[in-house]
């Protein structure tokens, strides 16, 4: 006899759930629970730690309640019903002192990694960092290398196993410098500098975003970073100071005019002291329509 084939219903509720659970696993690829750096493997580290912590007040909460729905249901003739019972001390104590002990070990796990992932703080490397200053634009990012006398728009290109020092300023509103496989975001505000040390373990092209909405052109505020090995790298730095046009006061005003993505740029040159310009507020660094004039 053949079986009865699956209702409409079961089958819906069926696909719903395959489609959830395949988003779901689609979402832990390039994100943040797919770390290549030392800092995105330690948040993750945070993530899953907390998250077992949680879990183990949740589980039994959810058990429980089913247990006791199923022990008190209208045909136990065991359960005793109760009804001036209203005060017990050891509950009392249950349910007071595990939360208060997940919430103090919660805390003082989130006090210790706060301070060991602390964005300034240098990472511990035999190699020397590459530094990089960063301009969030409207609505672009500006890379400028100032050991190397260049800089980039909207593609960043860094030494796989190298750890990389970011300072970062704003060139109008507030901005967030976010790459999801490499780990911690960091702010960029107009007048002030914020510091941010990441690395990338493997090769690989990694894509970095603004975290902080910021106008018309949010949603197209990306970048790529490229995690090269060093002869690469060193190959890329000669290209770009071969090809790249200056990178000067006058190519700076263009730059800040309110754009949406575009092809990335290169800069082959670089005013050297134009990021503490654009940081401490002594260059403009707002453009406004009448200079179009």
């Amino acid at each position: 006899m053949a079986e009865p084939a699956q209702s409409p219903r079961r089958s819906r509720v069926w696909a719903i759930a395959l489609t959830a659970l395949c988003a779901m696993l689609a979402s832990c690829e390039d994100g943040v629970l797919d770390p290549h750096g030392p800092i995105g493997r330690a948040e993750r580290l945070i993530l899953s730690d907390a998250t077992a912590v949680m879990l183990a007040v949740v589980i039994p909460v959810i058990l429980l309640a089913l247990a006791f729905a199923w022990w008190f249901r209208a045909d136990n003739r065991l359960a005793k019903y109760t009804p001036d019972w209203e005060y017990s001390g050891r509950i009392e104590l249950i349910i007071w002192s595990i939360p208060a002990l997940v919430i103090a070990f919660l805390g003082g796990m989130a006090w210790i990694t706060s301070h060991d992932l602390d964005p300034p703080k240098p990472l511990v490397s035999k190699q020397p960092p590459v530094e990089i200053e960063v301009v969030s634009l409207d609505w672009r990012w500006l890379f400028i290398y100032p050991d190397q006398g260049i800089a980039t728009v909207n593609r960043l290109t860094v030494p796989v196993g190298v750890p990389i020092h970011f300072r970062l300023t704003s060139t109008s509103v507030m901005n967030s410098f976010f790459v999801p496989q490499l780990g911690s975001q960091i702010y960029t505000m107009p007048g002030m500098t914020t510091q941010l040390n990441l690395e990338a373990d493997e090769a690989g092209t990694y894509e970095g975003l603004s975290a902080q909405f910021s106008g018309d052109g949010f949603s197209d505020m990306h970048f790529d970073l490229a995690a090269v090995s060093a002869a690469q790298y060193q190959q890329w730095l000669g290209e770009t100071r071969a090809q790249g046009s200056a990178l000067d006061r006058a190519a700076f005003t263009d730059l800040i005019k309110p754009a949406h993505a575009g092809a990335p740029l290169s800069f082959g040159q670089v005013d050297p002291g134009l990021f503490s310009l654009v940081a401490t507020g002594k260059v403009a660094t707002q453009w406004t329509p009448e200079e179009a004039r």
